[in-house]
């Protein structure tokens, strides 16, 4: 008999013993079993609610709106685009292309994809929610990231999960399907082929990136189902954890000071 799926169950719920759950009424989340779900409907935006450091809801300079059928976020501030809705058990499909505007550093673009967001609007350091984030910087496109927040009352949300990983030569984890069990614990699980060594300079390329050039469309694909997260960009999987806590919540588009277009978002029945 293979005790691992057994043991796999035990560990789950000995990591979820130790967290409380975060508030989603479970009657709120939906799964798209039987349809397509396209948040974004090509016109406005009804379907989101912004956010943006240091102004919560206010977005004066119109940070977040619709340019030519496509999400437009400005790149002038920190924060994101969240669904209205909390979601669980689904295909998330995207595409995404960079702006002119960037942040005035000399570093890569940046932007991300927030899986299973939970809490308060802005409780993570008032930017993000608590969630898992697919990271869209350059170079760095797939890598995974947990977001920790804190509830009203300052006690911590927890998020947590767990990915099989290598060490490459730089010292850093990268997701390897025949890899070690990696708790996550504070540096992010690099994507399988993150080059060792890249500079994270401007609009530079790993000599493995799968992104598409500056100025095309991204494709990327968060399959969430259950515990587990695999992500894919432009159809190749780069990465993928499980043991994932909380498995549910909104869906954040990040604004990280880097001007980004997004299109084609839908939520698909998982196969």
């Amino acid at each position: 008999m293979n005790f691992k799926p057994f043991h796999r169950f035990l560990q789950s719920l000995l990591i979820l013993s130790m967290f409380p759950i975060p508030l989603i009424s479970q009657d709120a989340i939906i799964t798209p079993r039987d349809r397509v779900i396209r948040p974004f409907n090509g016109h406005d935006l009804p379907g989101f609610t912004s956010w943006i450091q240091g102004r919560g809801h206010q977005d004066p300079e119109s940070e977040y709106q619709v340019t030519d059928g496509l999400i437009h976020l400005g790149g002038r501030a920190m924060g994101y685009l969240a669904t209205n809705e909390s979601y669980r058990d689904y295909h998330l499909s995207i595409e995404y292309k960079w702006g002119d505007r960037t942040d005035g550093s000399p570093y890569v673009r940046n932007s991300g994809i927030l899986l299973h967001a939970t809490g308060e609007h802005g409780n993570a350091k008032g930017v993000w929610m608590a969630s898992v984030e697919c990271q869209l910087a350059q170079g760095c496109e797939g890598d995974l990231i947990v977001i920790r927040g804190t509830d009203p009352d300052g006690d911590p949300i927890p998020v947590t999960l767990s990915s099989n990983t290598r060490t490459a030569v730089d010292g850093r984890a990268r997701w390897a399907t025949d890899g070690t069990k990696t708790i996550y614990s504070g540096k992010q699980f690099w994507w399988s082929l993150h080059e060792p060594g890249f500079q994270e300079l401007r609009d530079t390329r790993g000599r493995n990136d799968v992104a598409s050039r500056l100025g095309e469309w991204t494709r990327v694909e968060c399959i969430c189902k259950g515990d587990r997260i695999t992500i894919k960009i432009n159809g190749i999987t780069v990465n993928e954890c499980y043991d994932v806590f909380p498995r549910a919540g909104k869906i954040l588009l990040e604004n990280e000071k880097n001007e980004i277009f997004f299109r084609n978002f839908e939520l698909r029945p998982l196969e």
